[in-house]
């Protein structure tokens, strides 16, 4: 068996990085494309490889040179590179592809060695090697049959996105038989590009050999083996935490995207906090049905969006502001504050670090887990002469809550020493206790002192479209919010959102008596494993506490590693005691994060 690569693309999207090599020179992770490829195929022990260059193709020939590559390398020119597309660089290779059964690859792909793997030891001789279609996939696409067959092939300009689930896309990795080269996929190239020229793609061929009975080339569908196609900058960035070989930098690359997960499919992210079970598909077709309009209109400024988001939480519209998440709020309000403010520590990090750090007092809990109560926090702050208070309740990452009736006894505290008091109930909706909200317009105007902030994003579970909302009686203070923001500080699907949010009450109920009900089955599951201890929670996580001898950085990294599952160690967050902190996914996730800690922790 050979193997043939195309490598003579300009790669133009990749900008800078292609202007004095070749897109396959291009390194990830501190290795270049070509480099890692052919290290894969000679381990295959092929006959030969034969490269076709052309953009910067002497660079290419005199850097594969010093590689040290021991399987013989053939090289080809496509002098009209810049002219052409593919189909061309592989007709120049036509002579080379009928003398050997070939590997068949583009140059800008990362893989790993088990991709090969799949299809070597497939026993079929010709196929197509495809995956499931994820978004961050483009180009052409396959709809297969039952047994493997091709039924059609799908390029760009054809693709339908309401047909998504039915869509393979293809590696860019083939296997061809000898005879499949020979007999039918030379002929069928050579009449292809005499009728149709020299600008088109390689896979136009194969799409007509498919339409044929009995086509003689099947697709090899991959079962979770990782592989990226590198088209620009954007993919460089993915692959680099894709394919990393060292566990600390895998962990730390994703971690500081801070979220888009979704570039991630495989990935399980038990790291942020969301509802699972809402929002229900009907209110997600509703929004994709008005995404035309949505996408291209301006969305309404913050009056109108104030109104929405009064009307959904009952709250007079002077009293409330939206925001592009919590955090915006988070970031205006923090700057309106003055004075000493007091934090419960460990708490949502966002609030201390967006306060001076000179004006901060901070309370740390001494009973066991950090748990507190309402009387603790005022037995602390009592003398402390602070202006303002923070508490998150559920708190973040403990789960720790405090009922209403004692939460409102804290408000009174805090009024009576002319404190203001914010209260982020971003999780109260997970709790136990029944109407634990405090986004009332009576307890609003009773305590002007008391602010009162939610994310939407976490409760119910639309974080992408970036809302959250504080209310408070303090009419000042929210007009100086509302002047603070941005003017259309909220985009078009957000305003949407809140617009048709109130018709799906009764399924946002039912999602939160789901995921109560999952919590506790996740909490149990949990506290069967060997070396965990679960802290009982009312939000939408879980704090459990590792033996002392697991090191909470290190079961992070096997579950990344190993598992595609990314949770949240609290060492920093904890000075160092092996907390972890774990979300409520839906029942289907949580086993496989429940699997996963069984195999590490009890091997």
């Amino acid at each position: 068996m050979q193997a043939i690569i195309l490598a003579a693309g300009m790669g133009k999207r990749l900008k800078e990085l292609t202007q004095n090599n070749t897109k396959c020179m291009v390194k990830v992770n501190g290795v270049s494309l070509i480099e890692r490829m052919l290290v894969q195929i000679q381990k295959q022990n092929v006959s030969r490889i034969v490269i076709v260059a052309g953009y910067e193709g002497q660079k290419l020939i005199d850097y594969i040179g010093t590689l040290g590559i021991k399987t013989p390398i053939e090289y080809i020119t496509n002098p009209i590179y810049d002219k052409t597309n593919n189909i061309y660089s592989l007709a120049l290779a036509k002579d080379e592809l009928v003398k050997d059964d070939t590997l068949l690859f583009e140059s800008d792909l990362i893989f790993e060695d088990s991709v090969l793997e799949a299809l070597l030891s497939d026993p079929r001789e010709t196929l197509a090697l495809v995956d499931k279609y994820e978004s961050w996939m483009d180009g052409t696409c396959v709809k297969l049959s039952d047994d493997d067959v091709i039924e059609a092939f799908v390029p760009g300009k054809k693709f339908k996105f309401d047909e998504l689930k039915d869509y393979y896309k293809t590696v860019n990795i083939y296997k061809f038989s000898k005879d499949f080269s020979a007999n039918y996929y030379v002929p069928f190239l050579s009449a292809y590009e005499k009728a149709l020229g020299e600008n088109e793609y390689y896979e136009q061929v194969l799409r007509i050999i498919t339409m044929l009975d009995d086509a003689p080339i099947k697709a090899k569908r991959l079962t979770g083996q990782k592989w990226y196609e590198i088209d620009d900058i954007q993919d460089l960035d993915i692959a680099e935490s894709i394919f990393s070989v060292e566990p600390e930098k895998k962990v730390s690359l994703l971690q500081n995207r801070y979220g888009g997960y979704w570039r991630y499919p495989k990935l399980l992210d038990f790291c942020y906090l969301v509802n699972p079970y809402f929002p229900p598909q009907k209110l997600l077709d509703e929004i994709k049905a008005n995404a035309d309009v949505l996408i291209t209109e301006y969305p309404s400024g913050m009056k109108v969006n104030s109104l929405l988001a009064a009307k959904n939480f009952n709250i007079h519209q002077e009293n409330i502001v939206v925001g592009n998440g919590a955090a915006e709020l988070i970031k205006s309000l923090m700057s309106y504050l003055k004075g000493k403010t007091g934090f419960i520590r460990p708490t949502f990090d966002e609030y201390p670090h967006r306060y001076n750090e000179k004006d901060s007092v901070y309370f740390v809990p001494s009973k066991k887990d950090y748990l507190y109560t309402a009387d603790d926090v005022m037995d602390f702050f009592n003398d402390k002469d602070i202006k303002n208070l923070v508490v998150v309740n559920p708190d973040n990452p403990t789960g720790n809550y405090i009922c209403k009736k004692d939460l409102l006894k804290l408000i009174e505290w805090a009024k009576k020493k002319e404190i203001n008091i914010l209260i982020d109930e971003s999780f109260v909706d997970f709790a136990e206790e029944k109407d634990s909200t405090l986004l009332y317009n009576e307890i609003l105007d009773e305590n002007p002192q008391l602010f009162v902030m939610k994310s939407i994003s976490k409760s119910y579970g639309v974080p992408g479209v970036r809302l959250g909302i504080l209310a408070s009686g303090n009419k000042a203070a929210i007009s100086y919010m509302k002047k603070d923001v941005a003017i259309w500080n909220i985009n078009s699907f957000g305003e949407f959102y809140m617009q048709i949010a109130e018709k799906y009450k009764k399924d946002y109920e039912a999602s939160l008596v789901r995921i109560k009900a999952e919590r506790q089955r996740f909490q149990n599951g949990l506290s069967l494993i060997k070396g965990i201890r679960v802290i009982p929670s009312q939000a939408n996580y879980v704090m459990v506490e590792l033996n002392s001898d697991i090191s909470p950085k290190e079961l992070l990294k096997n579950l990344l590693v190993k598992y595609d599952i990314l949770i949240k160690e609290l060492t920093t967050k904890t000075n160092g005691n092996n907390y972890l902190r774990l979300a409520v996914r839906n029942t289907q996730d949580n086993d496989k994060l429940l699997d996963a800690l069984r195999k590490e922790l009890e091997k």
